[in-house]
């Protein structure tokens, strides 16, 4: 089973011109204290020739474990990396002070068309422009967090052996292909995202997904349930509610028997923590913040 999962990741890493070990260059440009203790600095990083704007959060005891937080889509472009400051509607509230409580570092970075790279383009225009060079958007995203995953892991105040992934929607989606595809990361917690693709477009309603989802010939390799498995064994929170109409019952759960399959094959269920919450609409409950805080305060938070 090992030996296919690998077969896998290769095949879906050269799929996307996924290459291993990316990092960026960067700079802090501002540095200001947090109200409830550390610090956040206003980053920029340096990938592929470009800036990418981020915001680091320190805690106060350091050295620390990390977080890479994959900000979501919303349909709020001119919200990226803030949506870590000020929360969003789809969000139970800012995950800012949460993570720094836990002792976590945190980063997030503004990815292509959101926050200050709106200029960058559309979202349409961006994903049909990457589709014709025989690429996507979803991979120049994907791209974009494994730089700044690199840039995490070189801090010096930083534990880069214990760095996770955790987003909501579109950010569920990028933390669960980096950790399937990225060893560095440690652990992932996916929100309000895990769903199988063949079943949406069975179902009529994948295009209630935006244009950025889109890979290019994954379905003949596999499905989203199939990419999260290949985190296991590691540490993986996934967070779904009955009522969510981006992932309708018959997509979420074919994507986590798939998932689940591979933690067993793997010999570690424990690993995996699967939250179904009651209620309507694509966003997070408390109770899915607080199950989510508290797989992360298990299985990546300073002992």
């Amino acid at each position: 089973m090992a030996e296919a999962q690998e077969t896998l990741r290769s095949r879906i890493a050269a799929l996307i011109g996924w290459r291993d070990g990316v990092a960026a260059t960067g700079r802090a440009i501002e540095t200001v204290a947090m109200t409830g203790g550390g610090s956040r600095q206003s980053v920029v990083l340096s990938v592929d020739g470009r800036d990418v704007p981020g915001i680091l959060l320190l805690p106060e005891r350091l050295p620390c474990p990390a977080i890479l937080y994959c900000h979501a889509h919303g349909g709020n472009y001119e919200q990226g990396a803030d949506e870590l400051l000020t929360g969003a509607p789809y969000l139970a509230g800012p995950y800012a002070e949460d993570l720094l409580q836990l002792g976590f570092a945190v980063l997030s970075v503004d990815t292509p068309g959101f926050g200050s790279r709106r200029g960058e383009g559309s979202e349409s225009a961006m994903a049909k422009a990457a589709l014709w060079r025989g690429d996507s958007l979803f991979s120049e995203m994907l791209k974009c967090q494994a730089a700044a995953l690199g840039y995490l892991a070189a801090r010096p105040e930083v534990d880069g052996q214990r760095i996770a992934a955790l987003g909501i929607s579109m950010g569920g989606a990028l933390a669960s292909w980096l950790g399937a595809l990225d060893s560095r990361i440690s652990a992932v917690a996916d929100l309000c995202m895990l769903a199988d693709i063949q079943e949406l477009i069975a179902l009529g309603v994948h295009d209630r997904h935006g244009i950025y989802l889109t890979v290019p010939g994954l379905l003949a390799l596999a499905d989203m349930g199939d990419v999260a498995g290949l985190i296991a064994p590691r540490p993986q929170f996934v967070g779904h509610k009955r009522g969510d109409h981006l992932t309708p019952p018959s997509a979420r759960d074919a994507a986590l028997a798939k998932l689940k399959a591979a933690y067993q094959a793997a010999g570690a269920e424990s690993a995996l923590d699967c939250f179904l919450g009651d209620g309507d609409g694509h966003k997070e409950s408390p109770a899915m913040r607080q199950a989510a805080l508290a797989f992360l305060k298990r299985r990546a938070a300073a002992q």
